[in-house]
């Protein structure tokens, strides 16, 4: 075992305008984020890798070595990259908290794994025996690199939080396997499905190589020339319409488009190249500006699981697949230690509270895969003991014939503390607000911090600097995009209010000094952009970071005959309340009404709620845009 470096850092760019802290500089202590993660290691990851041996995509491995591969192999092509995703969690909770049992069910697959990579380096259990298909002989469809990434990713996650074990030598033997494989003068190739490349920078950063980084160069550049198969969605799905350094929006299959993104972002962060960096900012700029729900949802379309046209953002459509919010707050983190600029922490938020919130049940034992903002039916309960064959459920399921998305909620759960806060400009700049206890170092001095607050109920943020050096620390804290007006910054007696962006403190601040950020939390109305016609006439509600929905659980009829009274106010109570009024059934047997003749019953005060909240109470229809009566 090695020397860790970067202890608990998912990313680490060699070069940027902000440095992430990692696990072993953050420690969140409780509130919204500290219990998911409490969820996270007491539930979410025994519950994944029992649902794994019990549909048998660990056991490939095994059967692998005894011979038996062929026919008794189980799951989809891709099925180790969710294996691999559990491993990458339990590395990051192992890092986290220092889990004896975390560490060995972690070294308990490995020993199930290792036997079964092949000496050129080559791992994967669908393709290259006898009686399979031949490796990399499907590369729209194979997933063969996308499998090598996340073992990849979770090799990064080993390293970083453990050292250099058997687990960490075996994906760099992969990792090399690729090189020499794709590298120049190999297989002019890519991948259906990106991955492999934020992989492979992650992996030279690791390594301090740049032969990784090449190589997910040349991934990057070869896409979008026609290189994969045209199919009924068009290139277009798996990005290979236009190269990169030319599209200017997100487009095709939602998580591939992201995944792309972010390690385009790694390569061109790492290389230098400033126009490529240049192309991916300005693609998530225009997608979070005209192609993103207003949870943070990514992906408007179940067909292709793939973006729609610019405002294209139907709410009973919306895809939003939970892995496409994870790999978009990858895009913004990247983004947001490049430029430090804070709308790519306002899209982290607002995807951490609607989407990776939203996703898995309280209990911990059944996910979203999709993410709708209108239930029109109240749907079925999914059966306990059977995966579920369909990505838009009607409520949370255990299992998936398709289950990336709850490993992808428990690594980024395990690794959140990476999230938090970073280093630079001579500054701790605090971009997310949780209970915390916080170390730096700014120009190799030491400081500590404790951050207390209950938000997201509440808006008031306090931090407390415990150790620092004799002329202090210069702090500043985010003030979230939604804020538009009372927000103040306080030191002292001093109380000065600030604006959306990043508030300075009015000056630098000592051990035992305190400074408090608030936060105006009344509830909103929300307005969409009038090219979005599928809500047009309609609002929503906000409170902070959280959008809030009507269920028909609060509301005692379906919400498909909801109409909110804006006229009426917005109660703002812990739980907003608003004035429904209800759409009369029944009725001529014609859909159509002439204007005023609506039918509309008496107003009812009706109590939403935060919509990562819906469908725990059962069956029921739910809606977060309320068309106004």
């Amino acid at each position: 075992m090695s020397r860790i470096v970067d202890f608990g850092l998912p990313i680490v760019p060699s070069t940027s305008r902000l440095r992430p802290l990692g696990l072993g500089d953050v420690e969140i202590l409780g509130g919204f984020w500290g219990e998911r993660q409490a969820l996270n290691a007491s539930t979410l990851i025994a519950h994944a890798q029992e649902w794994m041996e019990k549909v048998g995509w660990i056991a490939n491995f095994d059967h692998a070595l005894d011979g038996t591969l062929v026919e008794k192999r189980r799951g989809r092509e891709f099925s180790d990259s969710d294996v691999y995703k559990l491993m990458e969690a339990m590395a990051w909770e192992h890092g986290r908290t220092g889990s004896a049992e975390m560490n060995e069910r972690f070294e308990a697959l490995t020993r199930r794994i290792l036997p079964v990579q092949e000496p050129d380096g080559y791992l994967n259990t669908k393709f290259g025996r006898p009686g399979q298909q031949p490796r990399y002989s499907d590369f729209e469809w194979g997933h063969e690199l996308y499998c090598f990434g996340h073992l990849i990713q979770a090799a990064v996650a080993r390293a970083r939080t453990f050292g250099r074990d058997a687990f960490v030598e075996m994906a760099i033997r992969a990792a090399d396997h690729v090189c020499a494989e794709f590298g120049e003068g190999g297989r002019d190739s890519i991948p259906g499905h990106p991955e492999i490349e934020v992989a492979l920078a992650e992996l030279g950063r690791l390594l301090g190589d740049d032969k990784y980084i090449r190589q997910a160069a040349l991934f990057v550049e070869r896409r979008g020339h026609g290189r994969l198969r045209d199919i009924e969605w068009g290139r277009s799905y798996y990005q290979d319409d236009i190269p990169v350094r030319e599209a200017t929006v997100a487009r095709g299959h939602a998580v591939r488009a992201m995944y792309l993104a972010a390690g385009a972002a790694d390569v061109a962060v790492e290389t230098g190249d400033e126009e490529l960096f240049a192309a991916v900012k300005a693609q998530m700029d225009a997608t979070m500006a005209r192609r993103t729900y207003v949870t943070g949802g990514m992906g408007s379309r179940h067909t292709g699981e793939a973006f729609g046209e610019d405002f294209e953002l139907p709410p009973d459509r919306s895809y939003s697949e939970t892995c496409a919010g994870i790999a978009a707050m990858m895009v913004c983190q990247r983004l947001l230690l490049a430029t430090g600029e804070p709308q790519y922490a306002d899209l982290i938020e607002r995807i951490l509270y609607n989407i990776v919130a939203t996703s898995t049940a309280e209990d911990g034992h059944g996910f979203f895969y999709a993410n709708t903002l209108y239930r029109r039916t109240p749907g079925e309960l999914p059966e306990k003991d059977v995966p579920s064959p369909r990505a838009d459920s009607s409520l949370r399921a255990p299992w998936y014939d398709v289950s990336c998305c709850p490993t992808n909620v428990s690594r980024t759960l395990a690794s959140m503390a990476s999230m938090i806060a970073t280093t630079g400009d001579g500054a701790v700049q605090i971009h997310q607000f949780v209970p915390a206890h916080i170390r730096a170092a700014v120009a190799d001095e030491s400081i500590e911090l404790d951050m207390t607050t209950n938000y997201p109920d509440d808006g008031i943020v306090r931090i407390t600097v415990v150790s620092a050096p004799t002329q202090g620390v210069e702090l500043r804290l985010r003030v979230p995009a939604w804020v538009d007006g009372g927000a103040t910054l306080a030191v002292g007696d001093t109380v000065v209010e600030v604006a959306a962006g990043y508030a300075h403190a009015p000056r630098r601040l000592r051990a035992g000094e305190s400074l408090t950020l608030t936060l105006p939390m009344e509830a909103k109305w929300v307005h969409p952009d009038p090219r979005i016609d599928t809500v047009f006439h309609q609002v929503a509600v906000t409170k902070g970071p959280r959008v809030f929905a009507l269920e028909s659980h609060d509301l005692g009829a379906d919400v498909g005959r909801a109409q909110v009274d804006v006229a009426a106010g917005l109660g703002d109570g812990v739980q907003p309340e608003v004035a429904i009024r209800l759409v009369a059934e029944g009725g001529s047997g014609w859909p159509y009404r002439a204007a005023g003749d609506a039918g509309q019953g008496e107003p009812r005060r009706t109590t939403l709620i935060p919509y990562h909240r819906w469908g725990n109470r059962g069956p029921a229809t739910m809606r977060v845009w309320l068309p106004m009566a």
